[in-house]
């Protein structure tokens, strides 16, 4: 292979305004032909934003090299799907993301399709053959043998998450592939999107900021008096906390849920000041 030959590549989308990326793998007809990927749920982000790409690992241009490909694409994906909410990958090797099996059963549902198409009667006849035919016996035997779902522990499948965290931390991809000014900065440009946009909290009225304003003083518990929860809540949003392993900034609440998501222990952090 010439280096002016067709190549086949791993490569990685990233955008200049957002944190959002996508992995994928690419056959070329000609050598360095133009392509930025084939989404289909979240193809808004490359028409919205502005991409980039970044050529990750070249392949013997073989049937061979094609199948390796799709390997290291799969180990790519596989860590964030479902785990990371940038990355904009709806599929892993036959696996196809929440999203996606949402949007399905939703058009299903419209469309009166597969088990949509059935009436309520139908439904519970269908169900009871197939516990006749099954019996409790199957279910009973998965378990006893502590296969399928029943084949990790809550012990395991905690620590598979730490390691699929420590993994992406140590390799310094999706999240952990940027430095803190980059965080820094994408956060900032994305701000100013969405206030040009008029999304977010930029899409909502004085009127519905002030509402959501009085719903989460009432969700925050008894503290006080009205003004007493008023101040405590902005007090608790306007708190901006940083977490020590990567550098994400959020609110207390949002950075627990982040840490606890990745693996990483939810004391290592620090108020910002």
């Amino acid at each position: 292979m010439t280096s002016q030959s067709p190549r086949i590549y791993l490569y990685k989308i990233t955008f200049e305004e957002v944190p959002y990326y996508y992995y994928g793998i690419h056959k070329e007809k000609s050598f360095g032909e133009e392509y930025w990927g084939s989404p289909k749920t979240n193809k808004w982000c490359w028409e919205l934003y502005t991409p980039k790409k970044q050529i990750l690992q070249l392949f013997d241009f073989t049937d061979e090299g094609w199948l390796e490909a799709k390997r290291v694409e799969t180990r790519a994906i596989k860590p964030f799907l479902n785990m990371d909410k940038w990355c904009l990958n709806e599929n892993c090797g036959g696996i196809v993301s929440l999203e996606v099996l949402r949007e399905s059963g939703n058009k299903c549902y419209e469309l009166g399709l597969g088990i949509h198409s059935l009436t309520k009667e139908q439904r519970s006849e269908i169900g009871k053959k197939g516990g006749k035919i099954g019996g409790e016996k199957g279910g009973r035997r998965v378990y006893e043998l502590g296969v399928g779902a029943h084949g990790r522990t809550k012990e395991k499948m905690s620590e598979d998450g730490k390691i699929g965290g420590r993994i992406t931390y140590e390799n310094k991809i999706g999240i952990h592939g940027r430095t803190k000014e980059e965080m820094t900065e994408n956060g900032r440009k994305c701000g100013y999107r969405t206030y040009e946009l008029g999304i977010g909290i930029h899409g909502q009225s004085k009127e519905q900021m002030t509402e959501n304003g009085r719903k989460g003083g009432k969700i925050g518990g008894k503290l006080g008096s009205k003004e007493d929860k008023s101040k405590a809540a902005k007090k608790a949003n306007s708190q901006r906390w940083i977490c020590l392993e990567t550098g994400y900034v959020s609110n207390a609440g949002g950075l627990s849920n982040y840490q606890r998501v990745r693996g990483i222990d939810t004391s290592k952090r620090k108020q910002i000041k």
